[in-house]
Parts: C-alpha cells; structure tokens; sequence
C-alpha cells in the first residue's frame, strides 16, 4: 500500500457546520467560502498528523442535474481536488453524494492508492463504508469542527460514525473563521431587470412624454400564525407498535427552536433579492423547501434530529421565521 494519504470531503457537512459556526446558519447564501485557503489548511492538518504526503483531496457536493457550477469549478480546478458531484432532488435533498464517497473510499482502500483516509464528514450513513476500508488495511482519520460542549468533541457528527473511525482530529478554529465570512446585508438586493430585447428602444406615442417606471410592488404581509406557546406543544409519537404520549416540551427545545427560526430569517433575508421576498410572501404560509430544510438542518445540529422531528418544534421554528420576517419587512 502506498504510504500517502487521501482526503474526502463532505462539502455539504462541512460548509453547513463552517456557516453555523460563523453565519449562525446553514443558509449558503448567507456566509462565503474562501475554498482554496480551506482545502490548503484541511491538506496541512492532514500532514502534521500523519507526516505522508497527499494523493488528492475528493471534494463531494451536490446541484441541480448533478452539473457543475461556476463554484465547483473553480474547486475542481485547484490543484491534487478532484469534485464528485451528486443531484439535488426535487425536495432539496442531496442524492448520491454518500455512495460516491463511499465507493471511492472502498476504491482506494482496495488498490492500496493511500494507507491513511481523512474523512471529513459527520453521517453515520459512510460507517460501513469505512469498516470496509479498514478491512482493506487503511487507517481512517476523521477531522471534525471542534466542539467541546459535545461528548464526542466534534460538531455535528453521528455516534454511530465516530465509533468506528481509527481516531479524531479536528480543524483549527482559526482556519474556519479565516475562511468563512457572513454575507449578509441590511435588506434585499434590487431584482436584475432584464434588458430590453432588440437594437431600438419602442417608439414613443406622439404627444406623450416618458412614463415612469412603476414602484415595485410588494405583496401584502398577512399576519403570522399565532407563537406556539410551551403549553401546547406535546409530543407526538408516529413510528407505530407504541403508545401515544403526551408531555410537554422542555422549554429549551422551543427556545432553541425559535432562536433557530429567527436567525434563518435574518440571514434569507439580507442574502436575498426583492423579487424572491415578494414570491415568498405571495405563497405564505408556504414555505420554500431549501428554507424549511435549512430551518430543520439548523436545529437538528443544536438539539437533535428526533426533537427536531416533533411537530410542536417544527411548527415553532416555521412560526418564528415568518414573525421575524415580518419586523424586518
């Protein structure tokens, strides 16, 4: 087996865990990513634990058709990345994107191409991807966020994952915060206007002098749905051969929910155009799944995916996002 190591990075994991720690979201629109410096320091963290060389770093995302993007092309460009590109399916969600990885690290493994894996990825979904590695005589390093309010000490990685893993490293905090930067401004950026079409401008009627343009028109906010008080929220159990229960909430639970939804709220609403605040408000109480997802991916990583999955949080988190839209519209 060659003795170089080889790098696999769960964009998804990564940028969503980066921008929690930065932007306060996982909103991508919300945060920048200096990619290159990011990859530089991921390589750099790989060699001092280790001291081996890299193969390549397999820098795995997801889009629309599984097409690569003006961003993940100029990724794939840097040198040693190779981008390995999944779909989005028609509800947000990412497709493909664990098997790939998956298979290359098996794939490596098997060809002995690298003794040492870096795995940057928390999904609990790879740990048999990474049991067959080991199998194959590779040693796998995962590199988390450092959290230290965490039993494991990472951010936002499954038990079941780092159990398996031959140990656990984390980046530097100060490679995240130099590489993520909040974007977020004070209100929506004007919609583009499209140019006209054909060399001349219309005619102007005889006798009639230019019309104004007209003020952009803003769908009527309706009031939100009343907050979710502590009191009524139960749980509700779903998962059938069990009995129904009925108790309140802790209170962190919707304190963490609503502060999600808030936060959500503030980072769409700076990272946005006007044109896209008018068609949500025009379909309200709708919600656009790349927001309910963020506004669930969010408060899963603060208090869990079965908490997170109860319909008293998710209707305090989609509550609390319209009422802050709602101040700053």
């Amino acid at each position: 087996m060659m003795h170089q190591s080889a790098i696999f990075v769960d964009a998804g994991f990564l940028l969503a865990v980066g921008g929690t720690q930065v932007a306060g979201t996982s909103l991508r629109s919300a945060f920048s990513v200096n990619y290159e410096k990011l990859i530089r320091g991921i390589l750099g963290r790989a060699k001092d634990h280790c001291g081996l060389e890299s193969l390549r770093v397999y820098w795995y995302d997801a889009s629309k058709d599984a097409l690569f993007t003006d961003q993940h092309k100029k990724i794939g460009l840097l040198p040693d990345v190779k981008v390995r590109l999944g779909r989005i399916s028609f509800n947000g969600e990412q497709k493909g994107v664990d098997l790939k990885l998956g298979l290359d690290l098996v794939g490596v493994a098997r060809n002995r191409a690298a003794s040492v894996a870096f795995l940057v990825s928390g999904d609990d979904d790879l740990a048999e991807a990474v049991e067959a590695a080991q199998d194959l005589g590779m040693k796998v390093v995962l590199v988390g966020l450092d959290d230290p309010s965490h039993r494991l000490g990472v951010a936002s990685v499954a038990e079941h994952l780092a159990l398996r893993v031959d140990s656990i490293i984390t980046l530097p905090a100060e490679l995240i915060e130099s590489c993520f930067a909040k974007s977020v401004s004070a209100a929506p950026r004007p919609t583009p206007v499209a140019p006209t079409p054909g060399p001349f401008p219309p005619r102007p009627t005889p006798g009639s002098g230019p019309r104004p343009a007209p003020p952009s028109v803003r769908p009527p906010v309706q009031p939100a749905a009343p907050k979710l008080h502590r009191s009524e929220a139960h749980l509700v159990y779903s998962s059938g051969g069990g009995a129904m229960t009925s108790d309140v909430y802790e209170g962190s639970a919707l304190d963490v929910a609503q502060e999600v939804g808030e936060s959500v709220a503030v980072s769409w609403y700076g990272s946005t155009t006007q044109g896209e605040l008018n068609e949500l408000l025009a379909d309200r109480p709708v919600l656009p799944v790349e927001i309910d997802r963020v506004l669930l991916k969010d408060c899963a990583q603060r208090i869990g995916e079965y908490k997170t999955d109860l319909q008293g949080v998710r209707r305090a988190l989609r509550d609390a996002f319209w009422l802050k839209l709602d101040q700053l519209v």
